[in-house]
């Protein structure tokens, strides 16, 4: 069959194709390919600046048609790459052998060729293509998405802060709170983490074979090629370059950015079932779309279906974010091979978090609050004042108050506002005191 959204094995190539195609262009084996060519052609470009002798002559007016290989680089061109590593069964080097071929096109690159791949090995080519589309995909997909739904979870807890809210602790009726401060709680969790997962450094290795420029130093043992690997890494791609590495990155910092990743899908899971239950408990009803079904079976259903998916997407996304964080920073000695099947995988969680906001976002943007239902709970629970009563008694020294708020409410008998004003009447305080806690119901004592 031919590869379409019906026929795509995993769903973000498929039914989820809408949602997650923008990621193509960071986490496709396309994007791969263009990566590696950007950063090749780069690293030629800088060895011009250095100069290297043999590159001293290089006319630096040509850098812009060198740079238009990978800005304009087409799916056409990356079929080209993978013909030619159908002959060398190497895809780096295909990529080294494809910018000569473009060298070639343009005439005149003859005896500066050789200096394409000069003194790398391919994982200095991996281990900062990945990391750049990483870093890419974050700034240009993950962030903006993330800070809309952290934005609209803002807007909400603005326009509901003086909704008064029955809490709940242990499944049981607690304090009261308000609505806009429980949201507000998320925006909180939210952007401490983003901002954790925007400080965190994403790294790249780059020292040659097995990380220590042998033979860039054997052959122009006059330059400090730490140094220039270090300017190479943060001014041309905006990386951090690893000081001490085997042949392989250390991802060290990549496994902390899946992490971080990891906690943001945490809080969003939480917030989904935490929604998920305000709907269940009547606190919000979900806008209808005509033509919509809930059930197969049942017509009066409106299913909570966009936290479900959200919640699900994310607990695949963590699954995968863990094995990444786990695996990829062992290697067996200086280099085995298992982090390269792995890193084609990377954008595979972001994927399913892409998903899950989206669909969060969608949810939150159906709510209708229900005003009518927080009331009621509240009316129903009177006895959460309790402790506010107990509390100021204290600060009286009224004796045993704890205990006598516990004897009056922890019986079968329903606590209402006369049961709660009856037992204030008994109590041996001052009148000002009785009517300071006569004042407190369950919609005003929400605290600050």
């Amino acid at each position: 069959m031919e590869l379409s959204k019906l026929t795509a094995i995993s769903p973000i190539d498929g039914r989820y194709r809408g949602k997650t195609e923008k990621l193509g262009e960071y986490f496709s084996e396309y994007a791969l390919i263009r990566y590696r060519v950007r950063v090749e052609i780069e690293y030629f470009i800088t060895l011009c600046e250095l100069p290297l002798p043999q590159l001293a002559d290089f006319d630096h007016s040509l850098f812009s048609r060198l740079r238009d290989i990978y800005l304009s680089f087409t799916p056409e061109d990356a079929q080209r790459v993978k013909d030619i590593e159908k002959v060398t069964n190497h895809d780096v080097k295909a990529v080294e052998y494809f910018i000569k071929e473009e060298l070639d096109k343009m005439g005149g690159f003859d005896s500066y060729k050789e200096f394409i791949h000069f003194g790398l090995t391919s994982q200095d080519i991996n281990n900062t293509s990945v990391p750049l589309s990483i870093k890419e995909a974050l700034e240009q997909v993950y962030y903006p998405l993330l800070e809309e739904l952290i934005e609209q979870l803002n807007d909400y807890a603005e326009e509901w802060k003086n909704v008064p809210m029955l809490a709940k602790t242990h499944g049981q009726p607690a304090s009261p709170t308000r609505l806009g401060k429980e949201v507000m709680v998320y925006v909180y969790r939210l952007e401490e983490q983003l901002r954790a997962l925007k400080d965190t450094p994403i790294t790249a290795k780059f020292g040659g074979a097995t990380g220590n420029y042998n033979a860039h130093h054997v052959a122009y043992p006059q330059y400090d090629w730490r140094e220039f690997g270090d300017q190479f890494v943060s001014e041309k791609l905006g990386l951090e370059r690893e000081q001490w590495t085997t042949q392989i990155s250390n991802y060290d910092w990549l496994a902390a950015i899946f992490d971080a990743m990891k906690r943001i899908n945490t809080i969003v899971i939480d917030l989904d079932r935490d929604f998920w239950m305000y709907i269940s408990m009547e606190y919000f009803k979900q806008k209808i779309k005509a033509g919509e079904v809930g059930s197969s079976a049942m017509p009066h259903k409106v299913n909570p279906i966009d936290y479900e998916n959200s919640e699900g997407n994310l607990g695949l996304s963590n699954a995968i974010l863990t094995f990444l964080a786990q695996k990829l920073p062992v290697s067996r000695l200086q280099r085995d091979l298992t982090d390269s099947t792995v890193l084609r995988n990377v954008g595979v969680p972001m994927g399913h978090s892409i998903i899950a906001f989206e669909s969060t976002l969608k949810g939150l943007r159906k709510l209708i609050l229900n005003e009518d239902k927080l009331h009621e709970d509240l009316e129903q629970t009177w006895a959460v004042v309790a402790e506010a009563i107990q509390t100021i008694l204290r600060r009286e020294a009224y004796p045993h108050p704890y205990e006598a708020l516990k004897a009056l409410t922890r019986t079968n008998q329903k606590m209402t506002e006369q049961t709660i004003h009856d037992f204030i009447a008994t109590l041996e305080v001052s009148d000002s005191v009785k009517e300071e806690l006569m004042a407190i119901t369950p919609w005003n004592y929400t605290g600050v």
